[in-house]
This record gives structure tokens, sequence and C-alpha cells, in this order.
């Protein structure tokens, strides 16, 4: 009897195990985005690929991302102390792979791209360059929204200072004021980005948004400063 229940039960034990053998299909969410495919030829992108990014089928250069982060961009680290050497090796490589002399006779979404992509360059490099910019970013990428100029109110001997400097740039031109000023400007634009070097360091973000609002009122009178040695 038990030979026999064997025999039946014999081809439900072949099945069941047939049917664990067949790979299940993956469940895909209803939200999940198509992955990425190239312009022109329709291949796929793989999202590791380094900026900016080029076609593995085709070699089409691909249009540049809606919010590249500079950073990734620039092969530097998230951080406010960047290597300005590396950062400028970085910006002429990247410009010698996209610049629009390179796409004349490429088709015209090429030649789009091509202007896009060294515009955007031109603006990571001159954004990390700074350290006024380049710390400004950093806040953005943190979340944090710049300071306004109401945010520096309750230190009344930093105001003090920045009016008596905005005086004596609307006095009659003197050579030697205005290079007295431009010594000022650089020796405190120098002591607020070690500050805010330090503060981003330990993660003071609140701290690095004060010191960075500073850095633009002194960024400001830098630029009156220029204006007002431009010859008449």
């Amino acid at each position: 009897m038990q030979a026999a229940l064997r025999l039946r039960l014999g081809p439900v034990r072949r099945a069941l195990r047939g049917s664990e053998a067949v790979p299940r299909p993956r469940c895909v969410g209803p939200g999940a985005p198509p992955a990425p495919r190239c312009w022109s030829c329709g291949s796929a992108l793989p999202g590791a690929e380094r900026l900016p990014h080029f076609c593995p089928g085709c070699r089409a250069l691909q249009p540049p991302g809606p919010r590249p982060d500079l950073f990734r961009l620039m092969e530097c680290d998230r951080s406010f102390r960047i290597d300005a050497q590396q950062l400028q090796r970085r910006f002429r490589s990247l410009q010698r792979a996209v610049h629009p002399d390179r796409f004349g006779q490429r088709p015209p979404e090429e030649q789009l791209y091509s202007e896009q992509h060294s515009s955007l360059i031109n603006r990571a490099y001159q954004t990390l360059l700074n350290p006024l910019s380049r710390g400004l970013y950093l806040l953005e990428l943190n979340g944090v929204e710049p300071a306004q100029e109401t945010d520096c109110d309750a230190d009344s001997v930093f105001l003090t200072e920045i009016m008596e400097i905005n005086e004596k740039l609307a006095e009659p031109k003197n050579e030697d004021i205005l290079e007295e000023i431009e010594t000022l400007i650089k020796v405190k634009q120098e002591e607020l980005t070690k500050e805010v070097a330090a503060a981003f360091e330990r993660d003071d973000l609140r701290e690095a948004k004060k010191l960075l609002a500073k850095m633009k009122y002194f960024a400001n009178l830098e630029d009156k400063l220029k204006n007002k040695k431009i010859p008449s």
C-alpha cells in the first residue's frame, strides 16, 4: 500500500520540484523610472559612467543632467578645502573633451549639448574656485538657505567697520586710501576663509552661514573698490 502511495505521489513531487526551479519574476514598482538611453542610438547608459556622459555604443555626447553635483563633475571632494591646481587641471581636461569647436560637424543635438556642457563646466569651475561661492554652494547642498543682509544686524562692531569703509570709498578718489582699503579687504577675506573652513570641518553650518554673510559684505566692498579704481 505504501509503495502504491509513493507511485501516485511521485509525479506530484516532481512537478513541485520543477516549479521551484523556475525563477520568479522580479517585482518592479510602478513608479520606477525607465533606464536612461542614448538619444542617438538607443543604447542603455550606465549610471556610473564618468561625467560628462558619452554613449558607450556610438560615443554620442549626452545632455547634462538637470541638477549636476558640481563637486562630482570636477572630481573634487565635497569639502570647503579644495586643491586649486587639481581643479584647474580637471577644468581644462573637460573643456578639451566637450568644447563646441570639437562638435562643429556633429548633429545639431550634440552641438547644443556641447554648449550646455561647456557652460556648465565654466560655472562649476568659477563656483568652486571662489571661496564665497563655494561655501554658499556647500550650504545649498546641505539644505541651508544663505544668510540675508539683516542676519548680521546683531554684530554692531562688524557693521560699523563696513560702514566706515563705505564712507572712505565714497570720498574723492585717493590712491593711497584705495590701496589701504584693498589690503584690508584682502586680509579680512583671508581670515574669514580660514574661519569658514574650520566651521565646515566641525560641521557647524550655522557658524559657516554667518561667516559667509560677512564674506559677502567684503565681496561687495571689493566690487565697489574695483569700480572706484577704473580710470574716469
